[in-house]
């Protein structure tokens, strides 16, 4: 399907409003519904779901240190928009089709409010899964403003979910920040990148099968998932008219499997004043940002030398990353564009500070334990290659129990061919840093041998992170603090083909 770029203005998300106050904190209700939405111009209304009948949903805005309540409720029909692959775990011929439970991704909560995989729900909340699930989720939002973004979480069927479109914004804002006179209001604009291919129809376009397909199995689970054309806050290559002057833009990458390497075509810099976990202490002025899928980045874009010009915000990241195939600059290399086209409205006073925050950073030498975490490959028993944690699935064993309060390193060894953003669920951490070592030594001997020095993270990586890109044949060493509570919570690759096909492990906070 031939789709012309940049005929769609670009959505911003409305704000959900609180229902009510309930024990003193906002409650809000956040129906999961499917709807038909124009995505662009030129393609038929596509069948999406969606939450407050918007795809992607509407954006939840709140103060740090204020808790809310959100009620997510299940108002999906009962067949799926997409194929379901029975033979993955949780998904199996018993369980029902439509099932979902919603995670607020880098939210430090309780794990009754955090969207446990297994703590799905149907329509009439029809509890099955052995783990709790509330009706209502508590978020305390004790913790640092930041771009958060909520997601369908279901296990074995977490993929197919936010393809369907289940998946908004989420930021926990600062009043303290206010004297950092960052761009606001209208020069503030939320950007979920996302993509997606379509059928004639206008339907989405998600294969039952992989290339080549697995014999015996229809429909099957991808090794991972690329679309051939890129969508911004629901909309398909869409443009965005804007003033000469200061922009921020909050980033979230929201793609199953594709990571983006973003440029401006105009050569212009990216200020990145933070990422997953809120600001950084000082601004990275850069010309390229990466994104892996769940990532974010806060970042200033200056317009005001480019008056009267249109700049395309580009994306040169291989698919799958970083081993395969540059995309073609026709379709997936480009993202959106900014057209510098209206008049100023009024004198642009804000600022990029040189001091952002105050970051406490971690202690190596305050560490309890330092475990050695694999991310590994094996068939399954229909020849198809799953990935792993631990060399493990999700049912076995726990081996993974943090102490309450305890500061632990992870060192997370890729023993695969591709990068793997890796989530941890409960905890902001910090990247120590990466170093090359020998695969094939380890495999054998399950030792590690360096063949490399350590490097440093990137200059854009060096705040607090709830992502991180472990790139193969390294070791991406991070440190975090498990607080504060204690409970059951999932780690995983969130390449969501990867995530509902075993490479998601559970860990669990101990006194």
């Amino acid at each position: 399907m031939l789709i012309k770029k940049y005929v769609d203005k670009l959505p911003i998300p409305k704000i959900l409003k609180p229902d009510c106050i309930i024990d003193g904190m906002p409650y809000y209700e956040a129906r999961m519904q499917q709807f038909k939405q124009i995505l662009h111009r030129d393609i038929p209304a596509t069948v999406v779901w969606g939450f407050e009948g918007v795809y992607p949903g509407p954006t939840i805005e709140t103060n740090n240190y204020q808790s809310i309540k959100v009620k997510w409720i299940n108002h999906l029909p009962s067949k799926h928009l997409l194929p379901v692959d029975t033979t993955v775990h949780g998904a199996g011929p018993g369980q029902p089709r439509v099932r979902t439970v919603i995670h607020l991704h880098g939210a430090v909560v309780r794990p009754e409010s955090d969207g446990y995989p297994d703590a799905w729900f149907t329509r009439d909340y029809k509890q099955v899964g052995p783990h709790f699930t509330t009706k209502v989720y508590t978020y305390p939002n004790r913790q640092r403003a930041a771009t958060l973004w909520y997601h369908a979480h279901a296990i074995g069927i977490t993929r197919l979910n936010v393809y369907a479109g289940l998946a908004g914004i989420y930021i926990i804002r600062d009043p303290m920040q206010k004297h950092l006179n960052l761009p606001k209001r209208r020069y503030e604009i939320p950007l979920l990148i996302q993509d997606r291919s379509f059928n004639e129809d206008g339907s989405l376009y998600y294969p039952s099968q992989p290339d080549p397909p697995v014999p015996g199995v229809n429909p099957s689970v991808l090794p991972d998932f690329f679309g051939d054309t890129i969508l911004v806050n629901g909309k398909v290559w869409p443009y965005l008219e804007l003033e000469p002057r200061k922009y921020r833009f909050r980033i979230i990458n929201g793609s199953n499997s594709r990571f983006y390497k973003m440029k401006l075509s105009s050569k212009s810099n990216f200020y990145q004043i933070g990422t997953d976990g809120g600001l950084f202490e000082k601004p990275v002025v850069t010309k390229e940002i990466m994104l892996a899928p769940a990532e974010r980045a806060d970042v200033i874009i200056d317009f005001s030398g480019l008056r009267g010009q249109n700049v395309l915000l580009t994306n040169n990241a291989p698919a799958p990353f970083p081993q395969g195939n540059l995309p073609d600059p026709g379709t997936a290399g480009q993202i959106m564009q900014f057209r510098v086209c209206l008049p100023l409205s009024k004198q642009d006073y804000s600022t990029i500070p040189y001091r952002l925050s105050t970051i406490t950073y971690l202690k190596e030498k305050k560490a309890i334990i330092q475990r050695n975490l694999t991310l590994s490959t094996k068939p399954d028993i229909y020849g198809r290659s799953i990935h792993l944690l631990e060399n493990k699935t999700w049912d076995d064993p726990i081996t993974t129990k943090p102490q309450l309060g305890n500061i632990e390193i992870w060192n997370i060894l890729n023993l695969t061919r591709a990068s793997h953003p890796i989530h941890l669920h409960l905890v902001n951490f910090q990247i120590l840093g990466r170093q090359p070592f020998d695969t094939e030594y380890y495999e054998e001997t399950g030792k590690v041998l360096a063949t490399g020095n350590t490097a440093p993270p990137d200059l854009n990586e060096m705040g607090w992170k709830d992502t991180v890109k472990a790139n193969p044949g390294e070791i991406t060493r991070i440190i975090a603090r498990f607080a504060p509570y204690t409970g059951l919570y999932p780690w995983h690759c969130h390449i969501l083909e990867h995530e509902d096909h075993e490479m998601m492990r559970p860990f669990e906070v101990v006194f």
